[in-house]
């Protein structure tokens, strides 16, 4: 299979900003209970292994059985957590070792799949370091996002579980007094952003200035020696000369011996 051949066959895998409503209504984006999740469940396995992990074997450490079904329900939204959707193969093939991707891999996944926390990202790109932010900046941003589809108490859980999942990918610092701070783009995390761009059809020099590598806070200088070191590792194919700049991702796009979900 081809990257083009690919993408023609798979549409993009960000769910639609007009569907309202996503994990963040209730829960954060759940990095340390995801950390846990894939450090239990091998690369490879089947979607029912994840439910078993969680519900079964209680991987998750959730002391009641109604407790391991809601951590499982919110993952799931956030992340799929079935190995035959693009999104999640993707992710488990980016997350490695590395803990310091991992906070960026698991925000950029839950913004593709939770339109309510992508609606939040206007205070964080529209301030510098230092700033300091409140929750109800983030309630504010989705009741303008969303009008007509929230209540100012549910406004206001989106917006404290969204300020949580900005200072767990590293935008904000602080328990209670949150302020703006750098997050820690990587090759992995470029690549990743730089392949939601794709599917969503941007192309050339454009995939550095969509929202997904807008949030890496990285110059656009930078961003492409991260996609350039990406490339060399081997994660996706980075070319750029004479005016022109092409990313391919052949390895994110490889077949497997199921279909997309």
């Amino acid at each position: 299979m081809t990257e083009g051949d690919g993408l023609n066959r798979t549409p993009s895998i960000v769910t639609p900003a007009n569907e309202s409503g996503g994990a963040h209504t209730s829960r954060t984006m759940m990095l340390s209970e995801l950390e846990h999740l894939l450090s239990f469940v091998p690369e490879g396995e089947p979607a029912e292994a994840y439910k078993a992990a969680v519900i079964d074997f209680n991987a998750l450490g959730k002391s009641t059985h109604s407790g391991r079904m809601r951590a499982y329900r919110y993952l799931r939204e956030l992340y799929v957590l079935d190995p035959a959707n693009l999104l999640f193969r993707c992710l488990r093939t980016l997350w490695g070792a590395d803990v310091e991707e991992h906070p960026l891999l698991a925000l950029l996944v839950s913004m593709a799949r939770d339109p309510a926390l992508r609606a939040t990202a206007d205070p964080i790109l529209n301030s510098i370091e230092g700033t300091r932010l409140d929750w109800s900046d983030f309630a504010k941003a989705v009741q303008k996002r969303y009008p007509d589809s929230y209540g100012e108490g549910i406004g206001a859980k989106i917006g404290r579980n969204a300020a949580s999942s900005w200072t767990q990918a590293g935008h904000l610092s602080g328990r209670y007094n949150k302020v703006r701070a750098r997050a820690n783009a990587t090759p992995a995390t470029v690549a990743l952003a730089l392949f939601i761009g794709h599917t969503e059809g941007v192309r050339g020099d454009a995939l550095f200035d969509t929202l997904w590598c807008r949030i890496q806070d990285r110059e656009t200088s930078v961003l492409r020696d991260l996609a350039q070191r990406a490339s060399q590792r081997g994660l996706i194919e980075f070319r750029s000369g004479g005016g022109v700049t092409e990313v391919g991702f052949k390895m994110l796009l490889r077949p497997i011996e199921s279909e997309d979900a």
